[in-house]
């Protein structure tokens, strides 16, 4: 079994490609899947330099974020899944390897003419898109500003707020050479990192950067507006410019909302599949790579240089 592991922290560079016999055996609660397409996330990259939420992880470790594939072997007490059924989930570890070991009330069935590409670059990404739009709450006239737009989750995001209505998305990226991809996918404004204004302030910012781009978003908030900040970059940002504009931020982990508002998070599972399904909203993929190349694909997302998707095929 291939499996790419990092030993150190650091950049693309220190993952690592490796053989090994050892097959993972799946707990309760655990699918065993045979992976087809593997997600890289930016929090999995800032997680093998060490900075991810919660700082480093243990060493060795594997990336992990998200995969799709065939159910190979089923956990005790499992039930709904059987062995040959097609799957997508969240692992937030462990999973850019040949055999993954998946949880399985995160796991969904891959609808019949769907593939695990397109699986692995809808779910994940689509359900932190429309978490963070569901904490938002957008409603009447109210104006959505979205960093890191062009990236797996923030194009997801700029589609789901015009198809629940926002009026004005403003799309916010590293690169004027992203504003046509945004454009096409129904982005309102498209502004850069650098302008020296983001345009009139929204009401709402979703926050898939931070660092010191936070500080930024934060700005760009109207006075009463309200920031969701669901990016593993981290950030500071003055306290008294809440207290001054009345402005509020949420954190949002995927790993406490599917947990906490199960209802919720089946509601869109259900959500993202009919919205695939009908052509209306359309998972973008930047890139396909062996898994051999995992660390050029984190090269492409360090470089932010994605338009949607990047995915590691075993």
């Amino acid at each position: 079994m291939r499996r790419v592991r990092f030993h150190s922290y650091g950049g693309p560079d220190v993952l690592r490609v490796e053989e090994t016999a050892e097959e993972p055996v799946p707990g309760p609660g655990e699918l065993l899947v045979r992976t087809e397409a593997i997600g890289v996330t930016l929090p999995c990259v800032r997680r093998v330099r060490g900075d991810g939420n919660g700082g480093g992880d243990p060493l060795p470790s594997m990336p992990g974020g998200e995969v799709a594939g065939t159910v190979v072997a089923l956990g005790p007490d499992v039930t709904g899944f059987a062995p040959g059924d097609r799957v997508t989930s969240l692992t937030f570890t462990g999973s850019y390897t040949e055999l993954a070991l998946a949880p399985a009330f995160l796991a969904s069935q891959i609808p019949d003419g769907a593939s695990a590409v397109e699986a692995v670059a809808l779910v994940r990404s689509g359900h932190v898109a429309l978490a963070a739009l569901s904490t938002a709450a957008p409603r009447g006239a109210e104006s959505v500003l979205i960093t890191g737009a062009a990236g797996a989750t923030g194009h997801l995001a700029v589609q789901l707020a015009k198809l629940q209505g926002v009026p004005r998305v403003v799309a916010a990226v590293s690169s004027a050479a992203k504003a046509e991809f945004l454009r096409e996918l129904g982005a309102d404004e498209v502004v850069t990192y650098d302008q020296e204004s983001w345009g009139a302030p929204a009401d709402i910012v979703l926050d898939g950067v931070g660092g010191e781009l936070l500080p930024r978003a934060l700005a760009a908030l109207a006075p009463g507006g309200r920031l969701i900040f669901f990016n593993s970059g981290g950030g500071t940002v003055p306290a008294y410019e809440l207290l001054a504009g009345d402005k509020t931020i949420t954190g949002l982990t995927m790993r406490r909302f599917s947990t906490v508002q199960r209802e919720l998070y089946e509601e869109h599972r259900a959500q993202l599949w009919e919205l695939a399904g009908s052509g209306r909203l359309r998972a973008a993929v930047h890139a396909e790579l062996p898994l051999d190349e995992a660390a050029k694909a984190h090269e492409i997302i360090e470089a932010r240089a994605n338009l949607g998707k990047v995915v590691l095929r075993p």
